[in-house]
C-alpha cells in the first residue's frame, strides 16, 4: 500500500485550489470539468478536494471544520517560516499562532484556510540519528 491521496471536503473546490496556489505555492494538479473534485501536486502524495455537494450525492454527511477544535491538520515545511507564514496570511489565511520557535528546535505557525482547517507552517525537524 501506499498513501496516494487526502480529500478534504469543501464548499468551492475551485476556489480552495486557488487558494491554497496562492497561499503555499502548491500547483494544480487538475480540476474535474464539475468543478466537484480538484487536487494539488505534492510530491508523492495529493492534496485533494471534493466538493460537499457531490459528497452528499455519494450518501456522504460532511461536517464543518473548525480550526479551534481540530480533528487533523495540514503540516507545510519551509525554510522560511516567516516568509511562508506572510504569503498565507496575505492569500486570506486567518492567523491564529504567530511564528515561534519551539523547545525542540522547530520553528512553527498556524493558520486556518478559507474553510476552516488548520494548517502548520513549519521549518524541518531535526530528527535524532537512529544509531
Amino acid at each position: 500500500m501506499i498513501f496516494r491521496y487526502s480529500i478534504l471536503y469543501v464548499d468551492d473546490v475551485p476556489a480552495t485550489l486557488d487558494f491554497y496556489e496562492r497561499a503555499f505555492a502548491l500547483q494544480r494538479g487538475f480540476l474535474h470539468d464539475g468543478g466537484d473534485y480538484g487536487e494539488l501536486a505534492t510530491g508523492e502524495t495529493r492534496l485533494a478536494f471534493s466538493s460537499k455537494t457531490l459528497m452528499r450525492q455519494l450518501g456522504k454527511t460532511p461536517s464543518q471544520a473548525d480550526a479551534k477544535a481540530p480533528v487533523f491538520e495540514l503540516a507545510f515545511e519551509t525554510d522560511d517560516v516567516h516568509a511562508a507564514l506572510e504569503r498565507a496570511v496575505a492569500a486570506g489565511a486567518t492567523l491564529l499562532q504567530d511564528a515561534r520557535r519551539e523547545e525542540w528546535g522547530q520553528t512553527t505557525a498556524y493558520v486556518s484556510d478559507p474553510n476552516g482547517y488548520l494548517v502548520e507552517i513549519c521549518s524541518p525537524v531535526q530528527l535524532p540519528s537512529a544509531g
